[in-house]
This record gives structure tokens, C-alpha cells and sequence, in this order.
């Protein structure tokens, strides 16, 4: 554990956490939020997968270009005006759902309020990278992101299911909006650690998706993302159908907790693999895991399933990041993490709307057949391309990614 308290008593580490954590929640509540709030407003989960979906590729899409600009021009002056559009969206959305509006305006507004969501993860990756340099320390910061990646997604569903039962998903995604507010606003207060602006040039017409390697990292995270996605929507409709639906939240909890705990192990041990090995070996091996949530037919099972599922994504997450951060050049690498985080996003999407169209027509447990499906073609994937994935000389480091024993 010293590894670990070493990076968060890196110099004005705290003061850019504190507040970049309580921005991150909301962003682990919009897409089950809106997947909550579209099935209260037209009770159709295929309409809420859609609208949770839309949220999803506005996001992957604007993202990178958010990156972008945050590396040419600093943070700041991306993540101020994104809050205020974001405020604007999602006041909108609550509202057209509070009057059951049409769905393809709820769907419309949803988009709106995805894709202006402040990238604030991404920056705080950015922020590590560009603090601790080629400092051994850097891997473990990564693998401190993923771990309070997943923190986060098991406060976030227990917080959102609890207002959204206890009282509605409007006033759940009410208090999600007060916290993106003030989060991404204090964070963007913050100068400690930030990146100076930097003229791009790594220039593609593609940006970092034509980068070595890039493309097959960001196709995996969208597989990652499937997960996320077809979960929120079997877990909800399966524990509705159960007659328990308060549970959601909790056994999506333990989906985030079992992966918080493996983010926490992977980063204490030793590995001796190759960082593009473990990725496909990760992604495997979740592949495997997740075929036990198909047969998951009460709330312990469903318990049981989630939480070996989880176990296994925080690897697969942590090792993504640490890969691209090796195949970039400095200049892009804002873009680059923004892109993986869109690529979850449209994981996410696709996950959630093919899973609410199985939820309608054949029922619940039909939304567990996605993740063993995209899980196991992304490994062929990474195994196909493992020599892509292997930086190149000018973009290289002279170390592995450091975990926290070795660090």
C-alpha cells in the first residue's frame, strides 16, 4: 500500500481529487438515471434503453473532441462551458419527463445531455500523467484512477436506485445535477497538476484512432462497456421481475465493489506478462465470467453472478488505460483517454439498447446474453492484433506498467 499513499501524497494531489470525485459520481449515475427516469416517464424499457443509448454516443462521439481541445487549450476552458450546456440538458430532460413527453424528444434531450457531459475522469488521468511523468509511480496512479473509477460506480447505483424508489428519478438525477455542477466547476479551479496548453503535433486525420494500436484498445472498450450497459438493464428488469425491485442498486453495487476489490489486487501484484497479453487475457477471461449471469434466476444467484463478473473488469479497465498512455505522444493524450472513455460510452450505449429490445421481446434474463458475446470477440480481437499493441520506439517507455508492489 505504500505505492498507493506515495501517489496520493503527490504535491496538490488531494486538492484536484476532492472535488474531481464528486464530478465523477454524476457520470456513473447518467446513463442508469436516464434508463430510470425514460422507463417512469413512458414505462417502456426498450424506449429507456434507446434514450440511455443516445446519452452514450453523443458522449463517445464529443468526447475526444473535448480532449482535443483540452490538450490544445487547456481544461479549464473546456470543462466551464460544458458544465453550463450539461446544466442546461439535463434541466431540460428532467422536465420533458416530469410532463411524459414524446419519447423521441426525451431521446433528443438524452443525447444532449450525454454528449455534454464534463470529461472530468479523463483529465485527472491526464493530470497524473503529466504530475508524475515517467515516474514509476504512474502505473499505480493509473490503477488508483480505475480503482475510484469503480468506487464510484458502487456509490453511484445505491445513491441513484434509493432517491429514484424512495421518491422518483427525478429528484435522484436532480441531485446528480448539483454535484456535476459543483465538482467540474471546483476541479476546473484547480491548477495544480494541470496540463499546459500544447500545440497537436500528432497530427492524423483520424486523431488518435489512426495511431498504432489505438483503434483495437478503443474496439475492446467498447466490448467493456457492453457490460456495463446490457447490466443496468438485465439487473433492473430481472429484479423487477423478481418482485424485488430495490435490489438493483445493490447488486449492481456488488458488480462495482467485486471490481473495485480486483482493481485493488491486480495493482499489488507482481506481474510478469506483458501488459498486451494481460489485456486479452482479462477480457477472456470476463468473457467466461459474465456467462454465469444467464443462469443467475433469484437475488442470490444474481448476487453471486455480478460480483465474479466485476471481479474481473477492473484488470481489463486499468490495463487499457496504461496501454494507451504508452502508444501516445504527450500532445494527444487527453484524446486519447477521452476516447476510451467514449468507447465505454458507446459500449455502454449498444450494451443497454440491445439489451432493453431482448428485455421487451423475450424477457430480463435475455439481457445477460450480450456480455459473453462482445467480451469474447473483443479477446480474438486483442490476440489478433497483440503486435499493434506493442509501442512503438518513439512513443515507448523504458519500463512495464509499475504495479503498486514494484513501484
Amino acid at each position: 500500500m505504500k505505492s498507493y499513499l506515495a501517489v496520493l501524497g503527490s504535491p496538490g494531489a488531494w486538492r484536484f481529487l476532492a472535488p474531481a470525485f464528486l464530478a465523477r459520481l454524476p457520470y456513473a449515475m447518467l446513463q442508469l438515471g436516464i434508463l430510470l427516469l425514460v422507463q417512469w416517464s413512458t414505462g417502456s424499457y426498450g424506449a429507456a434503453g434507446v434514450a440511455s443509448a443516445a446519452a452514450a454516443v453523443t458522449q463517445a462521439l464529443v468526447g475526444p473532441q473535448t480532449g482535443r481541445l483540452a490538450d490544445r487549450y487547456g481544461q479549464a476552458k473546456v470543462l466551464l462551458p460544458q458544465a453550463a450546456v450539461h446544466a442546461v440538458a439535463l434541466s431540460a430532460l428532467l422536465a420533458l419527463a416530469s410532463a411524459h413527453a414524446s419519447v423521441p424528444l426525451l431521446v433528443a434531450v438524452s443525447a444532449l445531455a450525454g454528449g455534454s457531459m464534463p470529461q472530468v475522469g479523463s483529465m485527472v488521468r491526464a493530470r497524473w500523467a503529466h504530475l508524475l511523468g515517467r515516474s514509476e509511480r504512474l502505473g499505480t496512479a493509473f490503477a488508483l484512477e480505475s480503482i475510484t473509477d469503480e468506487l464510484t460506480f458502487t456509490l453511484a447505483p445505491v445513491l441513484l436506485v434509493a432517491v429514484s424508489t424512495g421518491f422518483s428519478p427525478v429528484w435522484a438525477l436532480s441531485a446528480a445535477l448539483v454535484m456535476v455542477v459543483a465538482g467540474t466547476l471546483m476541479f476546473a479551479a484547480v491548477r495544480e497538476g494541470a496540463p499546459e496548453p500544447m500545440p497537436v503535433l500528432v497530427r492524423s486525420q483520424g486523431g488518435v484512432l489512426r495511431l498504432r494500436g489505438v483503434a483495437v484498445l478503443a474496439a475492446a472498450f467498447v466490448a467493456l462497456g457492453t457490460v456495463f450497459g446490457s447490466l443496468q438493464v438485465g439487473i433492473t428488469s430481472t429484479t423487477a421481475a423478481l418482485g424485488q425491485a430495490g435490489a438493483a442498486g445493490p447488486v449492481y453495487a456488488a458488480f462495482s465493489g467485486a471490481s473495485f476489490v480486483g482493481g485493488i489486487l491486480y495493482g499489488v501484484v507482481r506481474w510478469r506478462t506483458g501488459v498486451a497479453n494481460r489485456l486479452a487475457g482479462a477480457v477472456a477471461l470476463l468473457s467466461a465470467a459474465t456467462v454465469a449471469l444467464s443462469f443467475a434466476g433469484s437475488i442470490p444467484l444474481l448476487y453471486g453472478a455480478a460480483a465474479m463478473a466485476g471481479f474481473v473488469i477492473a484488470p481489463a479497465v486499468i490495463t487499457g488505460y496504461t496501454l494507451v498512455e504508452r502508444l501516445v505522444a504527450a500532445e494527444v493524450r487527453t484524446e486519447a483517454f477521452t476516447l476510451l472513455n467514449g468507447a465505454i460510452g458507446l459500449g455502454i450505449a449498444t450494451g443497454a439498447a440491445v439489451a432493453g429490445q431482448l428485455v421487451d421481446r423475450f424477457g430480463s434474463t435475455f439481457a445477460f446474453l450480450v456480455p459473453p458475446v462482445t467480451t469474447g470477440l473483443a479477446a480474438l480481437l486483442v490476440l489478433s492484433f497483440l503486435r499493434s499493441l506493442r509501442p512503438a520506439k518513439d512513443v515507448s517507455r523504458d519500463r512495464e506498467p509499475v504495479t503498486a508492489s514494484a513501484a
